[in-house]
């Protein structure tokens, strides 16, 4: 093909490519129009003012994509003005579309349009960026002057005051003119705070509750020609300008203190009026008494529930981005530089708190010491008497009720409190012979209540590796509802005892039924019997999968388990398989890709490469943790992990290394291997490898691994090598 043809080919191509992104081709041309029926894609094609102030386009955050406008020179792109804040769009497949009835609009993959004007005009209309800031929809004469304007982004501000705008209500249309804080800087749905103007004064509130005022009747600043000029509310209730000098402080009026224009705020009777949130690093924080997962809250949200409420000593935020509230109810103590397991939380504390003296905490560390110490003698010479192991239980009841905070937090979780006496009954005194297992939560115990259920009793140890925290992650399960997660009964907390109450599964778990085990502790185990046949198998596998999906994707609390394994997989009557063992699972924000953790737990073997050595976790670490688990159960052999003795019988790298030689079949148990069944065999072993795939983003979503499991004949991509013992 000669040159002249090549040039014609890409100037064609070119024309359509312009074409088809919804304009003609003035893709190198800097613009600051959309003219009827053009559209503005996501892209580098931004809209710039006649005079290069202001910049509109599309840009992302971790919870979406946006339309905004900033201040071409800043070098921050701070946005002043966000069109779909509380709408954002997944994904970067956007166009901002001025369609021939005048309507501007975007469109996207992810739903319907979102339209931002509703005035439509009769005849030729368009949208431009002023050098204001202000992006304007117009009706133009035929003679290409503005006849008028039929929508403006000064009418719809967001948390920033440019010059031009206005503060209060428009007498004509009614619409209230006011701003509205982000939620954090990552977040610019509505936040916490609203500036605006009632009539008389300025005020500002927090949640539609009044916290600040000024009666004079404007406020105003000088604008200098090329500089940038704004005022902005902040996430925090700050009001300030281009420099930084605020107008109004940040906080200011969250205290009880009177400062002039805030409004009352009488502290609870709890509180004295120097009350303030100090930033920590406390010790062993644990688990929250309380979560709220409400993406619309933000800090100032999380820190004025927690100054309202007496029980309520710190809080923080739930997800990296900076939403949610949880709180704690106990005293936690501060960290030292070089402790470990540090965490940093808001702790609301008194000025007097704040400024007592090194020696004073001194004193009073030693005065606990001996109230401790002497408690423990108590119980001891009480045990000496005879009185035994109840009188032991009793004692530790008298004990100070700070041991006991949890149980103020049984409304939380909306399940049964058993009492100690009845847990006890139900176990025989925690008796040897109803001991059924060891973790490292605790003793777990088999007991029947007095209605006859049986029931499963996991006992915190006091030397427990897990702890409070892992307790409280437990009786996060009791908010998921799902056949194929193992349902909570109740827990137990009396003085320094923890316990938490499950349904007792008879088939105890899918590692004792796959690897063997003592059936006389369990005579009426249907598993203990039979075994597992095929369609046993495919029933569990399949059942494993869709307590994942749920957790990972339909629950209340979107959760990543981050320890699966055939121990944590129980088997009721039916060999229904319920998903175990929550104590490490996480909590994880649904736009979340991935979290890192210096905090590495989990069984190896069964922990994919990026969180075993970076301490990188997401949803794929469970559908790595599911890959090994499906391996084992077609196998029924056990993975060894890399790195140990027996490193060489790594079963994934076996698997791999039957796939590639076209054997798979050969690591079927030989006690269900069957002709009949070899294609559906087959299939399982496909999908489990690529479950161990050795990049996460090339493993498949839990419910793509639920789709191919119940979709015989979907198709299945070739998988790519899983991480290799060397």
């Amino acid at each position: 093909m000669g040159s002249s043809e090549c040039l014609g080919s890409a100037i064609l191509s070119l024309i359509l490519s312009c074409v088809w992104l919804g304009g003609p081709c003035s893709c190198s041309a800097r613009t600051d129009s959309i003219k009827l029926g053009e559209g503005l894609p996501f892209s580098e094609n931004l809209l710039v003012s006649a005079q290069g102030t202001f910049t509109l386009g599309f840009f992302s955050l971790d919870t979406g994509t946006y339309l905004g406008i900033w201040y071409t020179s800043d070098v921050n792109n701070k946005k002043v003005w966000v069109a779909n804040r509380d709408k954002p769009i997944s994904g970067t497949n956007a166009n901002l579309m001025l369609d021939g009835n005048g309507t501007l609009m975007i469109i996207h993959s992810g739903g319907d349009p979102i339209v931002l004007n509703s005035n439509q005009a009769s005849g030729n209309s368009i949208a431009t960026l002023l050098d204001s800031g202000n992006f304007v929809v117009a009706e133009l004469n035929t003679d290409g002057s503005v006849k008028q304007t039929l929508w403006e982004s000064f009418d719809d501000p967001t948390d920033t005051l440019l010059p031009g705008m206005k503060l209060g209500i428009n007498l004509k249309t009614r619409q209230n003119w006011s701003l509205a804080s982000w939620i954090n800087e990552q977040v610019p749905a509505p936040g916490t705070f609203t500036l605006e103007w009632n009539g008389t004064q300025l005020v500002m509130k927090r949640r539609g509750d009044l916290l600040e005022q000024w009666n004079s009747e404007r406020f105003g600043y000088s604008v200098q020609d090329g500089a940038i000029s704004k005022w902005v509310l902040n996430s925090r209730g700050g009001f300030f300008d281009t420099h930084g000098t605020l107008f109004v402080k940040e906080d200011m009026c969250d205290r009880y203190d009177k400062y002039p224009g805030c409004a009352v705020q009488e502290p609870p009777t709890c509180r004295s009026r120097d009350y303030q949130f100090m930033k920590q690093s406390v010790l062993n924080s644990g688990y929250p008494s309380l979560m709220n997962i409400d993406t619309s809250l933000g800090l100032s949200d999380c820190q004025a529930i927690c100054r309202n409420n007496c029980s309520c000593t710190a809080c923080n935020t739930v997800f990296t981005n900076g939403t949610g509230c949880q709180f704690w109810r106990d005293k936690l103590p501060r960290a030292q530089v070089g402790d470990a397991n540090q965490e940093e939380l808001y702790v609301l504390s008194s000025s007097e708190d704040i400024g007592k003296p090194w020696w004073i905490w001194i004193i009073i560390l030693a005065v606990v010491v001996f109230l401790f110490m002497l408690a423990v003698f108590c119980c001891s010479q009480r045990n000496s008497r005879g009185d035994g192991k109840m009188g032991e239980t009793s004692c530790k009841r008298r004990k100070s009720s700070t041991a006991n905070t949890l149980s103020d937090s049984k409304d939380i979780d909306n399940v049964k409190q058993f009492s100690l006496v009845s847990v006890m009954a139900a176990t025989n005194n925690f008796s040897d012979e109803n001991k059924i297992g060891k973790g490292g939560f605790g003793p777990v115990y088999k007991g029947k209540l007095s209605t006859g259920q049986e029931i499963a009793v996991k006992r915190l140890s006091r030397d427990s590796e897990q702890g409070s925290a892992q307790f409280y992650n437990e009786r996060l399960i009791a908010k998921q509802q799902h056949r194929n997660l193992v349902r909570i009964l109740g827990y137990c907390i009396e003085g320094e005892e923890k316990m938490l109450i499950y349904e007792f599964m008879p088939n105890r778990s899918l590692e004792d039924v796959l690897f063997g085990f003592n059936t006389s502790l369990f005579p009426s185990s249907p598993a203990g019997r039979k075994g597992l046949d095929w369609n046993t198998r495919c029933n569990i596998i399949e059942g494993i999968a869709q307590g994942l999906d749920y957790l990972h994707k339909h629950s209340r609390l979107n959760m990543v388990h981050r320890d699966l394994k055939a121990s944590n997989i129980l088997l009721d009557h039916d060999m229904n398989p319920k998903i175990s063992d929550f104590g490490t699972a996480r909590i994880f924000e649904p736009n979340a890709s991935e979290v890192k953790t210096n905090n590495i737990v989990g069984t190896p073997g069964f922990m994919p490469p990026e969180y075993a050595m970076w301490g990188v976790y997401s949803r794929k670490t469970d559908v790595y943790s599911f890959g090994v688990l499906l391996l084992e159960i077609v196998s029924r052999e056990m993975n060894i992990p890399c790195g140990s003795k027996d490193g060489a019988g790594n079963l994934v790298n076996h698997a791999w290394k039957l796939w590639g030689e076209g054997n798979s079949l050969e690591l079927v148990d030989p006690a269900v291997r069957d002709p009949h069944s070899a294609t559906q065999m087959l299939r399982c072993i496909h999908v489990a490898l690529l479950c161990v795939q050795n990049s996460a983003e090339e493993r498949p979503t839990m419910s793509q691994v639920c789709s191919i499991l119940t979709n015989k004949t979907e198709g299945l991509p070739n998988p790519n090598p899983p991480p290799l013992c060397t």
